[in-house]
């Protein structure tokens, strides 16, 4: 990362904006949160109180009609009254004539008010749906929007460190070949100096490739540099290569290689990468001077297994779920000190997956260990059967 003071104040400009803004979405998001709780239980409230007025009404509004039809029965003489009756059944049927009297039928005003309460549970339940719906929603909205945020953070971080990365080997490379133009050095410090620009050449190489393969993801594998190698093979081929850089850092590589062949179906190339990331991970994250790192190759049927275990400063259980995410770093970006692009575990996840494979964590008392998982072709798991334990 730019270590200036412009670089450090723009930086902190970047995170106090962000912490900012994701507050007052918070505090946003709070805000509609209460106004859709308190929306909800007044809606039910006011149904509740009018529903009870409807049913008040009602009652005393057939009382009423009683009270007035009780008063035109005594009006009307006796061979009248059986067309009243008609009427009476006809116009009001919650009204009936009994001995007389007339009065309001038990049946039909408790019929009413229960369909007047079942309006009501129904807004009693429609009320909290809405509201659990609705919370939902907005939920996955903030989480998408926090989400795209969070991602976008680190897509700023990733071209931040990307400018770093290249810039310190090219600008390293520019000082080397300046002081070879300007003065005559003896030779063992010539070679030091070649030895030197050999190594930051690589690292330019290597940050170029892990970019270039994260272009080409995004495309997909290529399915017809996938064939059948012998995972032994493969990953002693490709740990030869990269031992004398990773040593030169402190590395201490502790290869055990499987008895029996382990015929899997892959693209030796991407397979060297996911190695290269596993290896550039382990000792970048062990902080001691010795940084021991074992490489075990197992049989577990029907899969080929690659284990890379570490003693470094392990993973926190919250970060496990984002390790393998494009351009996440562990640690705070702020205080981070390690360099890298956020790529790494990303292309080891994603080059596993494309040949078939997994690949997970798991963090030790001290340290990591990272298993990427191939599946084991069938010849493979029947020489296994035959072989007894080691």
């Amino acid at each position: 990362m730019d270590l200036t003071e412009d670089g450090l104040l723009h930086s902190y400009h970047n995170w106090l904006s962000f912490r900012l803004s994701r507050r007052w979405v918070w505090v946003t998001f709070g805000v509609i949160v209460v106004f859709l709780v308190a929306q909800v239980g007044w809606w039910i409230i006011f149904q509740r109180q009018y529903i009870q007025q409807t049913i008040d009404y009602a009652e005393t509004s057939w009382l009423e009609q009683a009270a007035l039809v009780q008063q035109l029965w005594a009006a009307t003489s006796p061979q009248e009254r059986p067309t009243l009756v008609a009427r009476l059944k006809q116009d009001f049927p919650q009204l009936e004539v009994r001995d007389n009297r007339v009065y309001v039928r038990p049946e039909q005003l408790s019929s009413y008010r229960e369909q007047q309460l079942r309006f009501l549970r129904m807004f009693a339940f429609e009320g909290p749906f809405f509201l659990v719906v609705m919370l939902l929603g907005l939920w996955v909205i903030a989480h998408s929007l926090a989400s795209e945020r969070e991602f976008k953070r680190r897509q700023q971080n990733f071209l931040m460190a990307a400018t770093h990365e290249f810039r310190t080997p090219i600008s390293t490379l520019r000082l080397l070949v300046q002081t070879l133009e300007l003065r005559e050095l003896p030779k063992e410090k010539q070679r030091t100096y070649l030895t030197h620009m050999s190594q930051e050449i690589i690292r330019l190489e290597d940050l170029s490739e892990r970019l270039l393969a994260t272009a080409r993801l995004e495309q997909g594998l290529n399915r017809a540099n996938i064939s059948t190698h012998d995972l032994n093979q493969v990953v002693s081929q490709a740990l030869s290569r990269q031992r004398d850089v990773l040593e030169a850092r402190g590395a201490v590589i502790h290869l055990e290689l499987w008895p029996q062949a382990l015929p899997v179906e892959l693209d030796p190339e991407a397979f060297t990468l996911v190695l290269s990331n596993l290896l550039e991970n382990a000792v970048k994250y062990s902080p001691s001077p010795s940084k021991p790192v074992w490489v075990r190759l197992k049989a577990q049927e029907p899969q080929a297994l690659l284990e890379v275990e570490d003693r470094g400063i392990g993973v926190q259980a919250g970060e496990i779920t984002n390790l393998f995410e494009p351009f996440y770093r562990s640690g705070d970006e702020q205080t981070r000190e390690t360099r890298g692009l956020g790529l790494g575990l990303y292309l080891v996840r994603s080059i596993t997956r494309l040949m078939g494979g997994s690949v997970e964590v798991e963090a030790l008392e001290q340290g990591s260990r990272f298993t990427v998982r191939l599946p084991l072709l069938a010849q493979a798991s029947r020489a296994s059967a035959d072989r007894s334990p080691a």
